[in-house]
């Protein structure tokens, strides 16, 4: 993954995706791109269910499990952009960029250190479930 100079894992900001040519330019779009918690939240449970499938699938479980990782992960997800989000998911033009994204947000969630990449890309914070355990 790319970092800045203070180790972080993304740059600066910008607002244009066709300018991005890097993860450290992509994310802060990304993040912009997710600006609604009822987004990230459908992105944290697709990304978190599409992982539980690849591992039944590495597991034995076939390659069926595989496809139900595609469908329950990019599906939460592009349910998350059409009627909460109301973008066009980021998948469409940096397809790769898109999947780290959403296993660097969802990791950032789980351990409560989100709410600053959010700061910094100008979006309000987010609950993590550390926080959420304290209320």
């Amino acid at each position: 993954m790319n970092r800045d100079g203070n180790g972080e894992p993304f740059g600066e900001t910008t607002h244009d995706s066709a300018e991005i040519d890097s993860f450290a330019g992509f994310f802060p779009y990304y993040l912009r791109a997710h600006s609604r918690p009822g987004t990230r939240a459908l992105h944290y449970a697709g990304t978190l269910a599409a992982s539980a499938c690849v591992i039944v699938a590495l597991l034995g479980g076939g390659a069926g499990w595989l496809l139900a990782a595609l469908v329950v992960g990019y599906g939460l997800a592009w349910i998350g952009h059409a009627l909460i989000e109301r973008n066009r998911p980021a998948t469409f033009h940096h397809p790769f960029y898109s999947l780290a994204g959403d296993f660097v947000m969802t990791a950032l969630w789980l351990g409560g250190r989100l709410n600053r990449y959010l700061r910094r890309a100008g979006i309000g914070s987010d609950q993590s479930p550390r926080a959420m355990r304290k209320m």
